[in-house]
């Protein structure tokens, strides 16, 4: 259940005085049950390039493959596809409309044709998922807090039983423990169902402790794609493009420059504390 890019442009507004390109010549493959980050800054092509892998967004040319088969084929069933592969929007909340919780997660397994029986079982089964607790199924979605609202619309995904999760900024606007618990709740997703997921997130954190691969968009091109080490240790070309490392990754270039006898590579806290005893006990 591969995604695949093949030459992939975009252009906005085409043939306009507003004409914009997007996207230029990107070639990419995310194999399935990979955990996959995307970092860039704004206006880099992020949003553009995530809007394309569920056929939101066409081509303007190249083309876009889901499990071997060109999604602009003629009579390629996007309805199958966009609950194959599920896109939650940043600030997904503004996506929640119905009277309830568990109505509001309903909506995606009914339109995919199923029973109420079966929407409820997915429901359920997706609020368990999120860790969504059962008192709050029949509250309407628009009291709930920020955080909760967050879980209720990856529910609304998850209840579809996609095979690929595509999160754009999820945590935006959450305070640090509503972004931790989001993002330990997809971690827990992506071991327990072996779903691809693909973050798009500004938070270098975030990307290092989570993700195995990060793919790095620079003026709606591809800039770096490797291991978050791997790219990382491109720190001072991330810099001139307005991004950064973790801050774990500058302390550790420091610690070694001032002649410890550590490797600069780590990108996590965890990383950077055995590397650090390592060395003191080596």
């Amino acid at each position: 259940m591969s995604i695949k890019l093949e030459h992939v442009n975009y252009v906005y507004s085409q043939g306009t005085a507003y004409e914009k390109r997007a996207l230029k010549d990107v070639n990419l493959e995310i194999p399935q049950g990979q955990f996959v980050g995307i970092i860039g800054h704004t206006g880099s092509g992020k949003s553009t390039l995530i809007q394309h892998l569920n056929g939101l967004i066409k081509a303007t040319s190249g083309t876009v493959y889901y499990d071997g088969r060109s999604i602009y084929e003629e009579g390629y069933d996007m309805r199958k596809l966009r609950g194959q592969v599920g896109l939650v929007f940043q600030y997904p909340e503004y996506q929640l409309f119905e009277v309830d919780v568990i109505t509001d997660v309903c909506f995606g397994p009914k339109n995919q044709g199923l029973s109420q029986e079966e929407c409820e079982r997915n429901a359920r089964w997706a609020l368990d998922l999120v860790g969504f607790p059962e008192k709050y199924y029949k509250q309407s979605p628009f009291e709930l807090s920020g955080g909760q609202k967050r879980r209720v619309a990856i529910a609304g995904i998850l209840a579809m039983h996609p095979k690929v999760l595509v999160l754009d900024e999820p945590t935006a606007g959450l305070d640090p423990k509503g972004r931790d618990e989001i993002l330990d709740q997809v971690e827990h997703l992506h071991k327990e169902t072996g779903m691809t997921v693909i973050l798009v997130s500004h938070s270098m954190e975030d990307i290092a402790r989570y993700v195995e691969r990060i793919i790095v968009m620079n003026h709606g091109e591809m800039m770096l794609d490797g291991t978050p080490r791997e790219v990382f240790s491109h720190y001072k070309e991330l810099e001139k493009v307005g991004l950064a490392a973790p801050q774990v990754t500058y302390v550790m270039h420091d610690l070694k420059e001032r002649g410890f006898s550590v490797s600069p590579d780590a990108t996590t806290i965890q990383e950077a504390a055995d590397e650090i005893m390592r060395s003191l006990h080596g």
